[in-house]
């Protein structure tokens, strides 16, 4: 605890040094009703999806939005929970804090790769973007005024990463009115796991008429579910000699459950108005999630099992410290964003299975270890990875005032992030036999990987629009950007520390460099849209956008760099409001046109190493929907999308250094070929209905889940050996009552136990492992309780 306390004071201290200067300048406009986030009759929500705060019913972008109220009813605490609850997201995961977010089908594997691309959709909290060059944050959602889903590219006012979309996490902020707080405790069971719970809380404390003070701590156990079994497995070593053979065993790792998550951490703010124009808001968000185990099963063995012949953690420990300075220049709004994120992964993985596939497709490359006194090692691998990523960045921008005719924002961005990498693919004792074929200065590794990423992106941009008449909006926007990244350091055997491979012998963790490389562009991205507001409850759009994701490098010798992909929108939408705004119903048809798309893969003979590919050009077809119906106490809601998504143009076949080559007359995925992860169709409907009961407020609710199957890889062999996902539906059920302060509830999760798999995942290029292919699983039945307390 001593050194998560220094890395939070640390960060802090950090903060408070770099934005105090700028405190002369400011950041956003008025945004009490924003962070408010609630409404008369609790179906419309205020957002800042255009950087103003508007209401949702008003915002020409398909946007879901799930405030405070929406958020408790769905018993969202993790992202898989809001995840399911979005039907244009997707994601790819090996657990939490281990998935990678997109929106409307563009992914395509890879994403969140240590040195991989940069993600397809941007993830903020708050105002300050914390998507990394690693898997998304999976925040504890507690105390969270609104999560608000933004599908397509905003890449004019939100900039890199939001090549597909932006997801927002808001905190609720400090207020001044009055003292408030909440405690909530949990205990939840699952079907035929092991137990799990929560303890969460919040405190708002008015310092002053001017001056209050949110603090947020939680803490939850999620139970396991999946049972590591025992197993034995013969290493053949590369020969037909039987004397040779090396036989292990699991017995150490056989335990029942062994997929429990341990969250932990907090929230603290502070807001301050220097006078009525100006507010700062300093706040840190620190929080520790520690898993156990494989969340993924291996259907070979059994349900929700595996065999394991090596330890399995995740540990992802991060802080984030923010300043954002809102105030006035005459009446325009000025704001400053900015933010410091530090996030430390170390991640133990059983990489047994790698042994196991290149025993056979190698001959005994990778696992014969003669040991000198006439045994031999055993092969079993595990990966140690760990990464220490950084981010930094700023945003200054200016608005008009909000109800004039003309209405403009304009403001630079600068972000500078970097990911310090380790990762050991060692086997026990391997450092020490004769002849060792360890990586110099790695332990016992087989392969080694330190290196140093640093991805810098600065932009101007402005963004506006223009009333043609009361009815009748013209806008538009432009940002300019600059991307900077280098990539340097070692990945590779011990064969690659030879002269001809090394650049320079530079670092004590490593014997040399043999890669060094750099990436940079200058471009821009655009948006035009046309709003007709026919009447005050309905209104039609139509909106072309576009988004980038920047290039970069690979780390294997000889394969080439990927260059930046881009994305054009083009999409019609609608918002409406009917019958005394009882009825709501939104949609919007779009396409998508991506150039030069991003994908991962270990094609044969890499060595297992993912290299990123420009794998062509692919279209999406699709339309989103979501609806709301309140009749008395009875509540109705749904969304849903439809997404078609495919190449347009052959992904060719790899040459003998790696890279794609056409000439060869051979192809790893044709035109045609849908994109992967995400279901063509996903969906979800709800109905609550609430009622009073004596002196208590009660309700019962119940929820229907729904989505169609998938395919996790792009290219065609993988995909074939890998097969598709199967489609599935869940229900959620809960029941509950609030009365003098006090809520009680008691909810059901997945009532039927379905056992719906979100992605098949292999530990390596499945040409080589698919046969050993584990599924990732939505989460098994759940039965929970849960009180509540306003204190």
């Amino acid at each position: 605890m001593k050194t998560a306390y220094s890395r939070v004071s640390r960060s802090v201290l950090m903060a408070t040094a770099a934005f105090a200067a700028p405190a002369a300048l400011a950041q956003t406009a008025p945004q009490a009703a924003a962070d408010a986030a609630a409404v008369s009759d609790g179906t419309e929500i205020i957002v800042t999806a255009q950087k103003r705060s508007e209401n949702l019913q008003n915002v020409p972008i398909s946007i879901q939005a799930f405030g405070t109220q929406k958020l408790e009813q769905l018993n969202v605490a993790s992202f898989d929970d809001y995840a399911k609850a979005l039907p244009s997201v997707s994601f790819q995961s090996f657990g939490p804090g281990q998935t990678q977010l997109s929106f409307r089908g563009i992914t395509s594997g890879g994403d969140g790769l240590r040195g991989g691309s940069q993600p397809t959709a941007a993830l903020y909290l708050d105002e300050v973007p914390v998507t990394t060059i690693g898997n998304a944050v999976d925040l504890h959602v507690y105390d969270i005024a609104r999560v608000e889903a933004l599908s397509g590219p905003q890449g004019t006012l939100f900039g890199s990463s939001s090549l597909a979309g932006t997801l927002r996490i808001i905190p609720a902020k400090p207020d001044t009115k009055g003292f408030a707080g909440r405690i909530d405790v949990s205990g939840n069971k699952v079907g035929k796991g092991t137990g799990g719970g929560s303890i969460e809380g919040f405190v708002n404390i008015p310092l002053s008429d001017r001056a209050a003070l949110r603090v947020v701590g939680f803490y939850q156990r999620d139970g396991g579910y999946i049972d590591s079994v025992p197993g034995s497995r013969t290493f053949t070593l590369g020969d037909d000699d039987p004397t040779t053979n090396v036989t292990v065993n699991n017995a150490k790792y056989v335990k029942d459950n062994v997929n429990t998550t341990d969250t932990v951490g907090g929230r603290a703010a502070l807001k301050v108005d220097l006078d009525d124009s100006w507010t700062i808001q300093p706040a840190v968000i620190y929080q520790h999630q520690t898993t156990h185990g494989s969340f993924l099963f291996d259907p070979r063995i059994g349900d929700l099992k595996v065999t394991d012949f090596g330890p399995s953690r995740n540990r992802d420990d991060w802080v984030l410290a923010t300043m954002t300075i809102n105030g006035k220049i005459g009446n325009w709004d000025l704001t400053y964003a900015g933010g410091y994120f530090d996030r430390k992964i170390d991640n133990l993985s059983d990489y047994s299975e790698y042994s196991v596939a290149y025993d056979q497709f190698q001959g005994g490359f990778y696992t014969y270890f003669p040991t000198g006194t006439g045994s031999f090692l055993d092969p079993t691998q595990q990966v140690h990875g760990h990464d220490a990523l950084t981010k930094q960045s700023h945003e200054l921008r200016i608005s008009s005032p909000a109800g004039e005719r003309y209405k403009l924002t304009a403001g630079a961005f600068f972000q500078r992030q970097t990911d310090r990498i380790v990762a050991d693919y060692y086997i026990n004792g391997l450092a020490a036999i004769p002849n060792s074929p360890a990586v110099p200065k790695s332990g016992d590794d087989l392969f080694a990987t330190r290196a140093y990423r640093v991805d810098r992106d600065y932009a101007a941009f402005i963004d506006g629009s223009f009333d043609i008449t009361p009815q009748l909006t013209l806008a538009g926007g432009i940002r300019v950007f600059k991307y900077n990244n280098t990539f340097v350091g070692f990945s590779g055997f011990a064969s690659n520390t030879t002269a001809a491979n090394c650049v320079a012998v530079v670092a004590d963790d490593r014997v040399c460099n043999n890669f060094d490389r750099q990436a940079k562009q200058t471009s821009e991205t655009h948006r035009v849209n046309l709003t007709w507001k026919i009447d005050p409850d309905r209104l039609v759009y139509a909106t072309y956008s576009t988004g980038y994701r920047p290039g970069g490098n690979n780390r294997r010798p000889n394969v080439n760099p990927y260059v930046s992909d881009t994305l054009n929108n083009y999409e019609l939408g609608f918002k409406t409001s009917w019958f005394d705004r009882k009825f709501r119903l939104n949609g919007a048809l779009f396409y998508e046109q991506w150039k030069n798309l991003q994908y991962g893969l270990s094609p044969v003979g890499s060595s297992g190493v993912t290299n990123i590919y420009n794998a062509g050009n692919a279209r999406v077809y699709g339309a989103e929907m979501d609806f709301n119906l309140r009749l008395g106490g009875l509540n109705l809601s749904g969304s849903g999308a439809l997404i078609d998504g495919k190449l347009t143009t052959d992904f060719c076949s790899f040459d003998t250094n790696g890279n794609p080559d056409c000439s060869l007359g051979v192809v790893a995925a044709a035109k045609g070929t849908p994109l992967p992860v995400q279901p063509r169709f996903k969906g979800n409907m709800t109905a609550r209905y609430e009622f009073d009961m004596g002196k208590a407020k009660a309700f019962v609710q119940a929820s229907l889940n729904h989505q169609s199957g998938t395919r996790s890889y792009l290219t065609t062999r993988e995909a074939d050996l890998l097969g598709r996902t199967k489609g599935f539906e869940t229900f959620d059920f809960s029941v509950g009552a609030k009365v003098s302060g006090f809520d009680i509830s008691a909810y059901i999760e997945n009532a039927f136990d379905k056992r719906g798999i979100l992605s098949i995942n292999t530990v390596c290029t499945p040409s080589i492992c698919g046969g050993a292919a584990r599924f990732y699983p939505i989460k098994p039945q759940v039965f929970g309780i849960k009180l509540g307390h306003d204190l």
